[in-house]
């Protein structure tokens, strides 16, 4: 699938807009786009497989000096990194639970939150998430979708003014986008 489409909208009273959108998020022109990560942020597969494909092993090469810094990534404690030759300026790598290690969903929530928090210190006006945990961590979506809009929308509310006005979900597999269309139509 090449491009992206617009599939939901929701106009939060802060101002801010969260869209959801079928497509690759590697063509997504944001000021960051979230990569689904693990702690290490060893990108092999998935979607960071996918990102350092196109943008080149520069995002592996930043991601490793990254950890060499900070140590490994967590919930609470996303990478961020440059972009290499994709669309967007920077990458969040979130790292979100694998199903079954327990206290999934507080985790789930606080992998977004914090790439939220982060995107907001660092001004970013756009960004662009992935489903986090659902792919190959095993996280069931129809549990993820809820927890990952609602982090959204606390968040918001929580900071109306903040640099960040455009929040999307960009999705590529079908089956994922309707899970998620539920969930924006719950909340309009």
């Amino acid at each position: 699938m090449t491009g992206v489409a617009l599939i939901a909208q929701l106009d939060l009273p802060t101002g801010q807009t969260l869209t959801l959108h079928h497509g690759d998020l590697t063509e997504e022109r944001v000021d960051a786009i979230v990569n689904a990560a693990n702690e290490w942020l060893s990108h092999g597969g998935g979607l960071a497989g996918a990102l350092v494909r196109k943008g080149g092993q520069v995002i592996q090469a930043e991601s490793e000096a990254w950890v060499q810094t900070h140590g490994r990534a967590g919930h609470d404690q996303p990478a961020l990194t440059g972009a290499g030759q994709l669309s967007c300026r920077f990458i969040i790598h979130a790292v979100g639970p694998v199903w079954g290690s327990g206290d999934e969903d507080h985790k789930l929530r606080v992998a977004y939150t914090a790439a939220l928090d982060l995107a907001h210190t660092r001004g970013f006006t756009s960004i662009a998430f992935p489903s986090i945990s659902t792919g190959i961590f095993g996280f069931p979506v129809e549990r993820a979708a809820p927890i990952a809009a609602q982090a959204v929308v606390d968040f918001c509310a929580a900071h109306p003014a903040s640099p960040l006005r455009d929040i999307r979900f960009t999705l590529i597999d079908t089956p994922t986008v309707n899970v998620f269309k539920r969930e924006f139509e719950k909340l309009a």
